[in-house]
């Protein structure tokens, strides 16, 4: 592992000590790689590759022919892909940095200079590694991020169904919340068998629909355009299509968590179910909850608001062993970005907003701060609390990260989720309430007593 930075009080006054002797800086792009290695090595030290297979391979023997042994690049779309892990292979020590950090240092914007400076900050230990999960959980990372692109393209579908029907004057949207529902789905498979009955197509519908027979017989008379109808059908059958495609990448998933999980070894018997409700749309097709906790030892999943389809995403993102890459869960949760950015000028505070910037991890724990907005539990009061406060967006965030800190926890030190830690119950609160309120009136009697005297 690459060193961190250290000083040195010299008589001249403080250094920096090269804590990396043996360093490399690559300056990646899609067709070529810069190179560059401490002067001496060889006889051009700053040298540019090709990006092809065979070049990877040249860039790995050179490197090794100069006494390489950690190398630093830049994090740039997914190019780096491919180097980062053939490097990894052939026993590298490959640190991904964040271009952000040394865009403002270089001089003239080249390739050459680029390098050049990654590898200078890196023989000085100032660069910063950006987290990478182990391998296996990246696979599942690919493949969870795959099966969310299925889902939005499945949703974008649904959409293009409704707007057809609307265009036929079909309301089916406002007598039934979800048309790719039972009833919904049932109404518009018989529409397309060639139905125009609305009254036959009305009795398709769930007995357990809220409105009526009637009401839905109503928004099924429509014009029946045959443009409109065709758009309705190949819409339809693109959302079935995009539904077999997630299913075959719940099988995919769930071959490559059996491999990753085999590796570890915790003793499933202790697994405490969690019992939540699991909708049945856009489920994961198989047991998340048992495999996370094969990997984590704890069952996250018991955690308010955390889904079955939120370990999952959690599971590719952050892999066995995150928590040893975070010092505390402070530092965890300010990876997340869940954590202000505090700016601070003549000891003032002059702003703490959250910087904008989107972190995949962080992004998963605001969802589940958002699913417990109206629960009726420790959690749902604190994010009702926080929202009394500062509003909607402040109690996500501070909802998000108290779920980011419990979940880090939970990993670090092996304890199973307690409610009762979350914060005050709704019981307590309102005790303190009617305590504080009670207070300001005998305040306000005392003043008109006072007053009258």
């Amino acid at each position: 592992m690459a060193k961190k930075a250290k000083k040195l009080h010299t008589s001249k006054g403080i250094e920096l000590k090269i804590v990396n002797p043996n360093a490399a800086g690559i300056d990646i792009a899609d067709t070529e790689m810069q190179v560059c290695v401490p002067a001496g090595r060889d006889g051009e030290n700053n040298r540019r590759f090709g990006s092809f297979t065979r070049d990877l391979n040249e860039i790995s023997d050179w490197l090794k022919a100069c006494g390489i042994d950690t190398v630093a690049m830049e994090a740039t779309g997914i190019y780096w892909i491919p180097l980062f892990f053939k490097l990894q292979q052939d026993g590298f020590d490959v640190q991904l940095c964040n271009a952000r950090e040394v865009k403002n240092i270089s001089e003239k914007k080249t390739d050459e200079a680029d390098a050049e400076w990654l590898m200078l900050l890196h023989s000085y230990g100032l660069l910063k590694p950006s987290f990478q999960p182990e391998n296996a959980a990246r696979q599942v990372r690919n493949l969870a991020r795959h099966r969310s692109n299925l889902l939005r393209s499945a949703g974008k579908e649904v959409q293009h169904m409704q707007k057809a029907m609307e265009q036929m004057n079909i309301k089916l949207t406002n007598v039934i919340s979800d048309i790719v529902g039972v009833s919904g789905q049932r109404i518009i498979t018989s529409i397309l068998a060639g139905e125009r009955n609305p009254e036959a197509l009305s009795q398709l519908a769930d007995e357990r629909c809220k409105r009526s027979k009637e009401e839905i017989a109503l928004s099924l008379e429509g014009t029946w355009d045959a443009d409109h109808m065709f758009e309705l059908k190949q819409s339809y059958e693109l959302y079935l299509f995009f539904q077999e495609k997630v299913t075959e990448c719940d099988r995919e998933i769930e071959a490559l968590l059996k491999g990753f999980t085999a590796s570890v070894d915790t003793d499933m018997a202790k697994l405490v179910r969690c019992d939540k409700r699991i909708s049945k749309k856009n489920a994961v097709a198989f047991d998340v909850e048992s495999y996370g906790y094969s990997l984590w030892g704890v069952n996250t999943m018991a955690i308010s608001g955390m889904s079955a389809g939120s370990v999952l995403q959690l599971i590719g993102e952050l892999g066995t062993d995150f928590v040893k890459k975070f010092d505390s869960p402070a530092k965890f949760c300010k990876w997340c970005n869940l954590v202000p950015n505090n700016k601070i000028s003549g000891g003032k505070l002059i702003s703490s907003r959250v910087p904008k910037r989107k972190n995949p991890v962080g992004q998963i724990f605001r969802q589940c701060a958002n699913a417990v907005s109206k629960s009726k539990n420790p959690m749902g009061f604190y994010f009702r609390r926080i929202k009394s406060r500062g509003g909607h967006m402040q109690a996500i965030v501070a909802t998000a990260h108290k779920i980011a800190e419990i979940f880090f926890i939970m990993v670090r030190d092996k304890v199973a989720y307690d409610e009762g830690r979350v914060g005050l119950d709704e019981e307590t609160l309102l005790r303190r309430k009617i305590e504080r309120t009670q207070r300001a009136l005998d305040a306000l009697n005392a003043k008109l007593y006072a007053t009258a005297s």
